[in-house]
């Protein structure tokens, strides 16, 4: 499937923006003119507000006029507000006229919002261009990218990547495709090596994106196995991929790019699915207060230490944050882990027993009713996790992986997820919490989540599948 990312998904801060320069060029308009003529105040001069904002709305919607914003110089930039207003000019002229009213309202204050705001739009959108990229420079999250490219285009790509402003981007390898070469230097970017060092790279590393450009025979069989990991891919727009899953014509630090994924959420999905995060977690958060103040003595007087258990987990792209739970074992559990692998249920990375001796009293109790999850609202507010998502692995679980594997990671890992909510823990062979994942990922959508979260909680009530 085609689709086409558009500006206006990306561009919601210019957007707002551009929605406070028409009211501010309006009212100055309006006040300029008032001032400057004995007519008193009319309310009539809010229908002309009205057909502004209206206008304004439909020059976003039908057109591209929010794309490559970004990358625009000062006189690109100001030849695109001129047409952005005289769209909005003309439509407004064009229904006064229509409606036999152009005569009512004077044509200074229509001229005048006409120059304010081409005057303010493109100000506004300079100074906030400017807030942007210096935000760049000292973000301190990036995007991991990895450029996988032939040997002639590398020094080229190589300084275009460096001299990036349009978005914090943090080249973490340069993989040469066509020459088997390791451990040179091209534009100051050490080379890694060649495909297989690449998938290997990717694999065992935090990587969000691949950009790729090269047009070898093997290209569709490299862009396969990237996507069998669950890694964003960007390839050069002259190649042909026939087939490939979500497709999408975007920029990339001034390369046109089609980009392929596991899956594409929409800037539209992204909002909702944080704000739910954001909406359940505060509540998730008070509970977690309250029980922390029940459960807390009985976990510590049988098990003295934390009353919280703080794991280092491995999230999505491979990024590790720390999981946090209500303690539920001794506090040699870790240690004694060894011993008790010859009883692992799962069969796979994972670990799971029945009557594990390492857990406590209160452990079994507050496990078999899930209690010892709420902590982990702590990490949905921070943003390390969603309420759905895939199941975060541990460090050692991770560095066992497959490629297959690392395409579960694609997203954000969740409370809950497709694996809990088809049955928990009664589902044993890890292979099938992958495809059980990743049919999560490439079907998601707003109704899944919501379907995942209400079977989850008839799991819990029910006591299905928990251990």
């Amino acid at each position: 499937m085609h689709k086409r990312k558009t500006g206006r998904s990306k561009h919601i801060d210019f957007i707002l923006l551009d929605i406070l320069c028409v009211e501010l060029s309006f009212i100055l308009a309006y006040f300029i003119r008032m001032k400057m003529s004995v007519i008193s105040a009319s309310e009539a001069y809010d229908i002309v507000n009205v057909l502004l904002l209206l206008m304004h709305f439909c020059v976003v919607f039908w057109t591209e006029c929010y794309s490559g914003i970004i990358r625009r110089g000062y006189f690109k930039e100001l030849k695109q507000v001129i047409k952005h207003n005289c769209f909005i000019l003309g439509g407004v002229l064009i229904i006064l006229f229509c409606l036999k009213e152009s005569e009512t309202y004077s044509r200074m204050v229509i001229g005048l919002f006409f120059v304010i705001d081409i005057v303010l739009m493109f100000v506004f959108r300079t100074i906030l261009k400017k807030i942007i990229f210096r935000r760049n420079r000292k973000a301190k999250h990036s995007s991991k990218v990895i450029i996988a490219t032939n040997k002639a285009s590398a020094e080229a790509i190589v300084k275009r990547f460096a001299q990036c402003e349009y978005e914090k981007i943090t080249v973490k390898g340069l993989f040469i495709l066509d020459e088997d070469m390791k451990d040179e230097e091209i534009a100051g970017e050490m080379v890694l090596g060649g495909k297989d060092d690449m998938f290997e790279f990717v694999r065992t590393r935090t990587i969000d994106r691949v950009f790729l450009d090269y047009s070898g025979a093997d290209m569709r069989d490299i862009i396969d196995k990237l996507l069998v990991m669950g890694v964003t891919t960007h390839v050069s727009i002259n190649t042909f991929l026939d087939g490939a899953p979500n497709l999408v014509v975007e920029h990339v630090n001034d390369y046109t790019v089609i980009t392929t994924s596991i899956n594409l959420m929409s800037f539209k999905q992204k909002v909702i699915k944080r704000a739910i995060d954001i909406l359940c977690s505060i509540p998730g958060l008070l509970v977690t207060l309250l029980l922390t103040i029940i459960l807390g003595p009985i976990i510590y007087i049988q098990s003295p230490g934390p009353i919280f258990f703080k794991q280092t987990r491995v999230g999505r792209n491979g990024r590790k944050f720390k999981m946090y739970k209500f303690r539920s074992m001794y506090m040699d559990a870790e240690e004694r882990k060894k011993e008790l692998m010859a009883q692992n249920k799962m069969s796979g990375l994972m670990f799971k027993m029945d009557n594990d001796p390492r857990i406590t009293p209160i452990g079994k109790f507050i496990r078999k009713t899930s209690l010892d999850e709420f902590p982990q609202f702590i990490n949905i507010f921070k943003g390390d996790m969603s309420m759905v998502g895939t199941r975060p692995p541990t460090l050692d679980e991770y560095e066992l992986y497959e490629m297959h594997h690392k395409s579960r990671l694609a997203i954000k890992p969740g409370l809950t997820g497709m694996w809990q909510s088809s049955g928990r823990s009664d589902i044993t062979d890890f292979e099938e919490v992958v495809r059980l994942d990743n049919e999560y990922i490439r079907n998601y959508s707003l109704g899944l989540d919501i379907k995942i979260i209400f079977k989850t909680l008839w799991s819990v009530v029910s006591r299905k599948g928990s251990v």
